[in-house]
């Protein structure tokens, strides 16, 4: 991933205490149908499986220190995929708020849903709107599902803003624009991680992402845990987090 010889001023590096352990990691949960292809089952019990999965790991990367997890439960694309499929994913939504919400609310979960909520049923958001209400004041990890989200939706919907507020194009910079953006309640993510071994963002959080570090592995979202967390911080460890600026050389004591 290439990266810009100045960062903007905007762009602050992480503290020293902070270098090692993300604040924010971003996932793109990929390979539940593949997951459930190869047991011979249909896609929707790989879906199922996934919601469990993302349960099971929540607390893994809450222990860690990570303050924030935004995953990528359905993009603003995945309406092409079939109807029947879609009409699952929509009532699966609906089961898992009902089954897993007392469980996260009890262990510190705040919950946020992101994304475009008018293509959804009134009821789904209803639901949402009950999660987030009875998680706002936990502390413990701020979970964000992005759900009918795509980056340049994102994008979009911001500048839609400026142009509703009636700002000079002098008056709109970076900073405002952040402001508007769905996540403008979280840092950027300093971990992006994605299953499945495919090795793209995907429209997701495509201004949010510009200096995050990238971990792709093989392994299929609903058998994610802790080996693969581990794996990915490890390798987040030993990233140099330089913001576009030139790499810190050793001192001459190193290099000897």
């Amino acid at each position: 991933m290439s990266e810009l010889s100045l960062a903007p001023a905007a762009v602050q590096p992480p503290s020293d205490a902070a270098a090692t352990v993300p604040r924010h990691v971003a996932v793109v949960m990929d390979g539940n149908g593949r997951w459930a292809k190869n047991r011979y089952m249909p896609r929707y019990f790989g879906h199922k499986a996934g919601v469990d999965a993302l349960v099971r790991v929540i607390n893994t990367f809450a222990d860690r220190g990570v303050e924030y997890l935004t995953v990528f439960a359905f993009s603003s694309e995945n309406w092409k995929r079939p109807a029947d499929e879609v009409s699952g994913l929509m009532g699966l939504v609906l089961v898992s708020v009902s089954k897993y919400l007392t469980k996260l609310a009890g262990d510190g979960v705040r919950i946020r849903i992101v994304g475009d909520r008018e293509a959804v049923s009134e009821k789904l958001r209803k639901a949402w709107d009950h999660a987030e209400e009875i998680t706002k004041h936990n502390t413990r990890i701020n979970l964000s599902v992005a759900f009918n989200y795509g980056g340049r939706w994102d994008v979009m919907q911001a500048c839609r803003q400026a142009l509703a507020e009636g700002l000079a194009p002098e008056q709109l910079d970076e900073a405002w624009l952040s402001s508007r953006m769905a996540m403008a309640f979280a840092p950027d993510p300093d971990l992006f991680i994605r299953t499945g071994g495919e090795m793209r963002i995907s429209n997701f959080l495509l201004w949010q992402t510009a200096y995050s570090e990238l971990f792709f592995t093989e392994c299929l979202w609903p058998d994610f845990g802790l080996t693969e967390i581990d794996a990915a911080f490890a390798a987040y460890a030993r990233r140099e987090r330089r913001f576009g600026t030139l790499r810190s050389s050793p001192s001459p004591s190193e290099g000897s």
